[in-house]
């Protein structure tokens, strides 16, 4: 092959490179500001939540957590941000005895209420890709439900970055234009919070 095919080709290859560089890049829209009194719940009954009031407790945030809240724990005008955490146990959902059909409607009830309200729906996954793959059994995919009846809905998204290796909400993020807020470690999540939060 000839110098000048071989710099032809490179000349194409890097020109090729830069637009798919390009056509990846999106220009997220700001964080929302988020206030208290907030109200936590799971769409899936995972523990993830728990972890979550861990830093709201100590960045003294007002909130109230509640794993089978409804769309009547808005009707008191409360609170003013609502955080979903996406993630389904089963072990979690038979111990409160509902299934995932349960736990979408109810789900689906809560966030139709805080649009109508006012109330900001922050969506969160701080699991990892580690909750995702962990169906009970083979093709169980209730995590993958609770992601899409939250995140779509959502109007900004917390994500602990290894539970985006395959790009499943950096894909919902561009496509509704929610912002995506990501984090490495859990311990980060205070960071992540104070700034939404404006502590």
């Amino acid at each position: 092959m000839s110098r000048r095919l071989c710099a032809v080709l490179l000349i194409a290859f890097t020109a090729s490179a830069a637009a798919g560089l390009a056509s990846d890049a999106w220009a997220q829209p700001a964080a929302p500001k988020a206030q208290a009194p907030v109200l936590v719940t799971s769409c899936g009954q995972s523990p993830g939540p728990l972890k979550l009031t861990v830093f709201l407790k100590k960045l003294g945030i007002e909130y109230d957590y509640k794993a089978d809240a409804t769309d009547k724990d808005l009707a008191s005008k409360k609170y003013k941000t609502l955080i979903i955490v996406t993630g389904a146990s089963l072990k979690g959902m038979g111990a409160a005895g509902v299934s995932m059909k349960d736990e979408l409607a109810r789900t689906a009830a809560i966030i139709d209420a805080a649009k109508k309200g006012g109330v900001l729906l922050i969506g969160s996954h701080i699991e990892g890709m580690a909750r995702r793959s962990q169906g009970a059994e083979a093709g169980d995919n209730s995590d993958e439900q609770s992601i899409d009846a939250v995140c779509p809905r959502s109007q900004a998204l917390l994500v602990r970055k290894d539970g985006d290796e395959d790009g499943r909400f950096t894909a919902i993020a561009k496509k509704q234009n929610i912002p995506l807020i990501t984090f490495e470690k859990n311990l980060e999540i205070e960071g992540v919070l104070k700034t939404l939060f404006g502590r």
